[in-house]
């Protein structure tokens, strides 16, 4: 039972709910922009973290700072999915909390982020994800958030389906974590948020992006080192099979799940060539 639940209120138009939210954050990079949101009325914040090895001295300022800020220990190898999962764990069984939302440790939000999210959620009945997009510093280009289709589509006022998600920005009901439960612990770095927002797609579950831009994180390399025809292949190879290059054993076990057997073995054997023969794809 969540500590306060369901008292509503009636206030500009629309219901607002005392609840709480769970944010992770793993490796906080722009931590200071979760505590200059705008007040969304009602709402109470507990915030997680995951520290997996840090060396800088990054958590004891945190803790100094806001002592109310629970951090879980990692022992260095979790990455972005396992690092999530592992804060994600921590929080449900501390609490029953109302929403978890997800962000990344590259990622500045903007001061109107929580409202944004709590709006849409409410909006949908509290029943769907939601996602923000980002856009690169440079205001330019659209870099991360909801996938329709192969791309992302561009904010324009009002929430919009998507089929998967990146997992920037993304707020997750409780009723959602019900039904779906954590991140897939097999995936070590990437692939854990397409396999969240793919597997909330067969179970029914609707996913919407807001209809506004909610932060900004710059685009990755186009190219991974792994697959980059100026590196020598005994690097290439080595960078293939780290957690957060394209290791093939994890793209195997996504695709065989949500592809089926024929693509995963493809995709199997053309990620080994890629990496030998990068200059077939860059031709």
């Amino acid at each position: 039972m969540p500590t306060l639940s369901f008292l509503k209120l009636f206030q500009e138009n629309y219901w607002i709910s005392r609840r709480y939210i769970r944010v992770m954050r793993f490796f906080l990079l722009h931590w200071h922009d979760l505590f200059v949101q705008e007040s969304v009325e009602g709402y109470t914040i507990d915030v997680w973290l995951t520290d997996d090895g840090c060396t800088d001295g990054t958590p004891e300022v945190i803790v100094q700072r806001w002592a109310d800020v629970h951090i879980v220990k990692g022992d260095g190898n979790l990455y972005w999915n396992r690092g999530m999962y592992t804060a994600w764990q921590a929080a449900s069984a501390y609490r029953d909390y109302d929403y978890y939302l997800w962000l990344n440790d590259d990622t500045f939000s903007y001061p109107f982020m929580l409202r944004e999210l709590c709006r849409a959620a409410e909006e949908t009945d509290e029943q769907a994800i939601i996602v923000g997009a980002t856009h690169d510093s440079t205001h330019s280009m659209i870099t991360y958030g909801g996938w329709k289709g192969k791309k992302i589509p561009l904010p324009d006022g009002s929430l919009q389906q998507v089929d998967f998600f990146n997992g920037n920005i993304v707020l997750i009901p409780q009723s959602v974590y019900r039904r779906l439960g954590n991140l897939d612990y097999y995936f070590t770095h990437s692939k854990g948020d397409f396999d969240y927002g793919m597997r909330a797609q067969k179970a029914g579950i609707k996913m919407y992006q807001v209809g506004r831009v909610l932060g900004e994180c710059d685009l990755h390399e186009s190219l991974d080192k792994w697959c980059d025809p100026a590196i020598p292949l005994p690097q290439r190879w080595k960078m293939l099979r780290r957690p957060n290059g394209m290791p093939p054993k994890e793209t195997f076990h996504l695709e065989r799940r949500h592809y089926g057997i024929f693509t995963a073995c493809f995709h199997y054997i053309t990620i080994y060539l890629r990496c030998v023969c990068p200059r077939l794809w860059v031709m």
